[in-house]
């Protein structure tokens, strides 16, 4: 996946396939070289190399997935009965379902029990390929339960072999029991518990969910504004039902505008024109049955698309990035390489990420590795084919 450029429609031809006896050689965390394996063996006959030998299988980068909200406690297995039974979204919050639901149940667990929860879904998405991943605050909407579910994905990074990228999704939703506006809540996360994400190091990317049902594009400048003053990167849960918050994210400079099922050909121009990253969340179009990110026209507009899980209990609880991304390819008429790469280096560039996305010298040494031959077979198989080997910072992992 090395040498593509970051935006634009990709061709399968621009791959560049190494077939025929290579290998990579790392140097503890880092991929020293890419070269053939004959050679690479030669060259450091002299240094005491561990040497895995493979025949008959596909390494590619380690899978990022930069969008998910694998912090929570619950299950919304009943949302997703009643929803798909015909129940509105009022309906079953009015039957006590809903984001706030998790909320309620993220509030009572423990952060040690957040912990186990955390790492449990990513010990499946590191068996799966994912090394790198994203993870989000905001099911605790208050600013110890914010600083609860930061801790705690603080404290998993710390002991799991993936490496978790935290986000404060604290603009998730008005709390229930927040006494008083939108902009007041805002204006007091902002003030109480920025300072604490610095102090302690819990996060540097601030997150805002602009929809009619959470934050206005107005409310959620002022905010994004705040956030970008103290040095944190942005991204914008953007465009899922409703139009405007991909317009806020450019203006803003936010790093990704993520969803975008909503979005039309304005939206899509400027987020073409624009830095920010547009990621597509097949998960959440399964999981709601609605319709999907317009893949496709970003990348012909000269955008650049990321593909992430958005695992979550709610619109999303499948977390199988694979399988999605293979599914969005297949309803979008994306080429294998856009989809890769939407996994891969340009998920990388969603999170400001620039040492992991690439098979190549001087980057993180996290592999995938499938047991084919041809790396067409991988998509074929809609994320049934699971990698044989997962390698992380140099290490064996799975």
């Amino acid at each position: 996946m090395a040498d593509m450029p970051l935006k634009g429609a990709l061709k399968d031809e621009q791959l560049a396939v190494l077939e025929g006896g290579f290998g990579v050689l790392c140097d503890g965390e880092t991929i020293k070289e890419v070269g053939l394996f004959a050679n690479l063996l030669d060259r450091n006959k002299s240094e005491n190399l561990e040497v895995i030998e493979l025949e008959g299988v596909v390494a590619l980068p380690g899978f990022i997935d930069s969008h998910t909200h694998i912090c929570f406690a619950g299950s919304r297995a009943r949302d997703y009965a009643m929803r798909n039974a015909g129940k509105t979204y009022l309906e079953m919050a009015e039957q006590g379902g809903g984001i706030w639901y998790t909320v309620t149940l993220t509030r009572l667990a423990s952060q040690s029990e957040l912990e186990t929860g955390i790492k449990t879904r990513a010990d499946r998405h590191l068996a799966e390929g994912v090394t790198t991943i994203e993870v989000k605050s905001g099911y605790g909407l208050s600013l110890s339960e914010e600083l609860k579910m930061l801790r705690a994905i603080k404290q998993s990074n710390a002991e799991h072999q993936a490496d978790f990228i935290p986000t404060c999704l604290a603009a998730h939703m008005l709390p229930k029991d927040f006494e008083g506006s939108k902009t007041e809540y805002l204006a007091m996360m902002a003030k109480e518990l920025f300072p604490k994400l610095k102090e302690e190091g819990l996060a540097n990317r601030i997150d805002i969910f602009v929809e009619s049902s959470a934050f206005s594009p107005e409310e959620g400048k002022v905010y994004l504004e705040e956030a970008k003053a103290l040095g944190f990167e942005l991204t914008v849960h953007a465009d899922q039902f409703t139009v405007g918050g991909s317009a806020l994210a450019v203006e803003v400079g936010a790093v990704s505008a993520d969803h975008l099922e909503a979005s039309t050909e304005e939206e899509i121009q400027i987020l073409a024109k624009s830095e920010t990253i547009a990621t597509a969340l097949p998960g959440a179009s399964l999981g709601l049955g609605c319709p999907f990110t317009p893949a496709r026209k970003l990348l012909d507009a000269g955008g650049s698309l990321a593909i992430a899980s958005d695992w979550n209990p709610g619109s999303a609880p499948m977390g199988d990035l694979l399988m999605q991304a293979a599914v969005l390819g297949t309803i979008q008429k994306l080429t294998n390489a856009e989809v890769l790469a939407g996994i891969t280096y340009r998920a990388a560039a969603a999170l400001s990420l620039k040492d992991r996305g690439t098979l190549q010298a001087g980057m993180l040494a996290d592999l995938a590795i499938f047991p084919c031959s041809d790396y067409k077979e991988i998509l074929y198989q809609q994320g049934k084919l699971k990698p044989s080997m997962v390698i992380k910072r140099g290490l064996k992992v799975n």
